[in-house]
Order: structure tokens, then sequence, then C-alpha cells
């Protein structure tokens, strides 16, 4: 029994500190996975969304400028013709205006109402004259002005911003409808601008004096919604190659370390 030695074995150092970091590498993977699945919901439920509820156009003509020129990318909430409402930039098909084409021009009036042209340079709708800073710069709301035209139950006047050189209700005077359009035939209600990137278009204010305005769509959003998801799947997607790379700079020190002991 003297002559017997008793052997002790040294814990193995690191043994907990490295149980502890697997444990955390494979809670951040899993969160990391959780993080790319949400990422990946919110992009395609955004464009998914947005294909939905949104309808791209390409304006040929200069009539709504400085708003929206010719050429430029616009998105149309798809709307039925009873949503809209004064101040609304309209998508619609008409054939009496345009064969076989769809045209983008600005709600004035709706049915019931009188519009006319000008008083103090400015358009004048239900005997209120309406604040329009969107037009050109130095602009009246149209220089040759027009009378006073009642607008039929159901219908809508529009004009385009680009008052001179708009083909838009005050072209079609004459027509039986006054120049007037039905608002069944309302498409899609112009929310942005897409490209070149102008963003939202700006609230139509002056019509406030008339009753209030359409609600901007979930164009916004559904922006966030993209945006969030592809930050969310790139984040979650890198979190692997670095905690990876963070894992095997941690080694090498300890490596190096217990080598210069």
């Amino acid at each position: 029994m003297g002559g017997e030695s008793t052997i002790r074995t040294a814990p193995r150092s690191g043994g907990t500190g490295t149980g502890t970091a697997r444990a955390g590498r494979g809670l951040g993977d899993r969160l990391s996975g959780i993080a790319v699945a949400l990422g990946i919901v919110l992009f395609l439920g955004g464009f998914a969304w947005g294909a939905v509820v949104y309808r791209p156009y390409t304006v040929p003509t200069t009539s709504m400028t400085p708003t929206i020129d010719a050429g430029d990318r616009v998105l149309g909430q798809r709307i039925d013709g009873g949503e809209v409402r004064r101040g609304d930039v309209v998508v619609f098909h008409d054939t009496s205006w345009v064969t076989n084409a769809d045209v983008v021009k600005r709600v004035v009036a709706v049915g019931g109402d009188t519009v006319a042209c000008c008083t103090d340079g400015k358009l004048t709708v239900n005997g209120k004259q309406i604040d329009e800073p969107y037009l050109p710069a130095g602009s009246q709301a149209e220089l040759q002005g027009f009378p006073t035209v009642t607008v039929p139950k159901g219908r809508l006047f529009l004009l385009g911003d680009e008052r001179q050189g708009s083909l838009d209700s005050t072209a079609h005077l004459t027509d039986a409808a006054k120049g007037t359009v039905a608002r069944s035939a309302v498409r899609a209600r112009v929310d942005s601008v897409v490209w070149p990137m102008k963003g939202l278009l700006k609230r139509p204010t002056g019509f406030e004096v008339l009753g209030a305005l359409s609600q901007p769509g979930p164009l916004r959003i559904i922006e966030y919604m993209i945006v969030a998801g592809a930050v969310l799947v790139l984040a979650g997607g890198a979190y692997g190659p670095v905690a990876g790379l963070v894992g095997r700079s941690r080694t090498r020190g300890r490596t190096e370390a217990a080598g210069a002991r």
C-alpha cells in the first residue's frame, strides 16, 4: 500500500469555455436561421403585395409636367372609380379622348361640383379658389380660361398640371359630357414616380377646403417590408461566415498562447 502512488489528472482547461462557445454558436445559428426566414417572408411578401395593389404605367406626354414628365414610370394603386377624390392623379381609359390608350390627369372636380377658371389666376371649384403649388412655376391655372361647368353625377372633370399644353377636359367642353369622364373609366390612382426616383406625389392640400383628400396607399409600408426583409436576409446569411471567422481567430489565439507557456 505504501509503495503505491496516486496519479491525479488535472482538469482540462477550457472545457467549460468550449462548451459555452458551442452553445452560443448553436443559439446564434438558430437566430440567424429565423432572421433569414423572416427576411424572405417580408421581402417576397412586400413584392407580392405590391404586385396585387399596384400597376406600373409609363406616361408618354408632358401634360402632367412638372409633377410627371414624359417617359416617367409611375405606380398606380388599383382602385374603384368610386374612391376617387378631388386632387387625385388618376389613370383612366376613355375612348372618346384617346383610342386604345390610358390617360393620366388630375381630378379637379367630381359629380355635382361646379368648376371654372380663372379667378385671380386660380381655378375655382364650388366658388372656392384652389391653391395648386404643383403647377409649373409662375403659371396660372389656365391662361385662356373656360366657362363654368357643372359636373354630372358619376363623372369627373380632369386637368393636366401643364395647363397650356394638356389635352384635358377643357379640350372636350363641346362634347356631350362637357369634357367629363365617367368614374368607371378610372383604372388606378398614381401614388409615386419610381423612374426617375421622384418618390411619392405631394398631397394636393389645396383641395382640402372642399372635403377630405384620399389617403395614401400602402406603398410606403411595402417599401419598408422589402428593405427590412433584405437586411434580415443579408444579416442572417452573414452570421455563419462571421461567426466561423471569429471562432477560428479565437482558436488560433488560444493555440498560440498555449505554445508560449
